[in-house]
C-alpha cells in the first residue's frame, strides 16, 4: 500500500514559505498524477498552493526498455520542471506561478515545488460543458502555441540538455526506434499485435521512408491535452504538467494536440505542417497508447480499468492503418 503526504508533513514547508503563524489543515492529493504527487494545501486563512512532489512512492510507471536519444522518455523531475518554466514564462506562455522550489530536501525526502493555485476548472471539462465559453480559452492557448512552436531550437532535446550536438540524428529516427521498441513491447502481450508484429513495422518504414529530411525544431510541450491545461475565472488558459517539454519537430505535438482536441483542434488554429512528418508521428503516438497503457495497467495504478481500455482503443487503430 502506497502511503502519501498528510499535513503534518508538511508544517516545516509552510512555516518556511507562509511564516509560523500559519498552519496546514489540509493536504488533498489531487487525480491525473502519475509520474509525481500533486496535492492541494489548505492553510488556516482559507488561502490555498499546489504542491508538486517528485518521490519514488508517488510514481506508478515501471522502468522500461526505452532509445537512448528520445527526448520524451522519463521526462520528470524538479529541475526539468524549473528550467522549463522559465522558458515557457519566457515564451509568454501562461504557467503557474513557481512560490518555491526544493531539490535538496529540507523538507520531505523528495524533491518538491510550491506553485499558486490555478483552480480546478480543466479546458477539457469546460470544452464538454460550455463550448461556447471553452472559445475564448482555446483561442488564447492557440497564440500561445504558436509562440512556442515559433521558438527555435539549433537542435532537438531537452532543454537541460548537455552534449555534442553534432551527435544527433535525424529526429524522425529516433521516432521510428521508439516506436519499433514498443510494438516489440507489447507484441509478446497480445496475440493480435504478435500476429501483425512485421506488418506494423512495415508500415513505420514506409511511413518513415516519405518523410523528407528537415532540422527545424520549435517548442513542444510534449504532451498537451485539454486536461493538461486550467483555465481561471477570467477565462486564462493556463499550461501544467510541462516536465516534458523539449524542442522537436512540432508536428509531433500536432499529432497529439489532433487526438486530443477532437473537433476543436482548429479552433487552436495551428502553424504550418509537414503532412508526411504528422502521419508517422500520429501512428507512433498509436503505439505508445498501447505499450504505456499496458505497462501501467501492471501496477496498483487506480485508473487500471480506464488504461486497458484505452490500450485496445489504440490496438484497433493500430491493426486497422497496418
Amino acid at each position: 500500500m502506497r502511503s502519501f503526504l498528510r499535513p503534518d508533513d508538511v508544517r516545516d514547508l509552510v512555516t518556511e514559505q507562509f511564516g509560523a503563524a500559519r498552519r496546514p489543515t489540509a493536504l488533498d492529493r489531487l487525480a491525473g498524477g502519475s509520474k509525481k504527487g500533486v496535492y492541494r494545501l489548505r492553510l488556516d486563512d482559507g488561502t490555498t498552493a499546489v504542491l508538486y512532489v517528485w518521490a519514488a512512492g508517488e510514481n506508478y510507471w515501471p522502468a522500461a526498455p526505452t532509445v537512448p536519444d528520445d527526448p520524451f522518455t522519463d521526462a520528470s523531475g524538479a529541475e526539468l520542471f524549473a528550467v522549463n518554466h522559465s522558458a515557457l514564462t519566457a515564451a509568454g506562455v501562461r504557467v503557474p506561478r513557481l512560490l518555491m522550489l526544493d531539490r535538496g530536501g529540507r523538507h520531505l525526502p523528495a524533491e518538491v515545488a510550491l506553485v499558486e493555485d490555478m483552480g480546478a476548472v480543466k479546458l477539457e471539462t469546460l470544452m464538454e460543458r460550455d463550448p461556447a465559453a471553452a472559445a475564448a480559452p482555446l483561442a488564447t492557448l492557440g497564440d500561445a502555441l504558436r509562440r512556442m512552436h515559433t521558438t527555435p531550437g539549433r537542435r532537438y532535446g531537452r532543454l537541460n540538455a548537455r552534449g555534442d550536438a553534432s551527435r544527433t540524428r535525424p529526429a524522425e529516427d529516433v521516432i521510428v526506434d521508439r516506436a519499433l521498441a514498443h510494438l516489440d513491447a507489447v507484441a509478446t502481450r497480445d496475440a493480435r499485435l504478435g500476429e501483425a508484429h512485421d506488418r506494423i513495422a512495415a508500415h513505420v518504414r514506409r511511413l518513415r521512408g516519405a518523410v523528407m529530411a528537415r532540422e527545424s525544431y520549435g517548442l513542444v510541450h510534449g504532451e498537451l491535452g485539454p486536461d493538461h491545461v486550467l483555465v481561471t475565472p477570467a477565462g486564462e488558459p493556463v499550461v501544467i504538467d510541462f516536465e516534458g517539454l523539449t524542442y522537436f519537430d512540432v508536428e509531433w505535438e500536432h499529432a497529439w494536440l489532433q487526438l486530443r482536441f477532437g473537433e476543436a483542434y482548429p479552433a487552436l488554429r495551428p502553424v504550418g505542417l509537414d503532412p508526411d512528418r504528422l502521419e508517422l508521428y500520429r501512428y507512433a503516438q498509436v503505439l505508445s497508447l498501447i505499450e504505456g497503457p499496458l505497462r501501467i495497467a501492471d501496477t496498483d495504478f487506480p485508473g487500471r480499468r480506464w488504461m486497458l481500455d484505452l490500450a485496445e482503443w489504440n490496438i484497433a487503430k493500430a491493426l486497422a492503418a497496418a
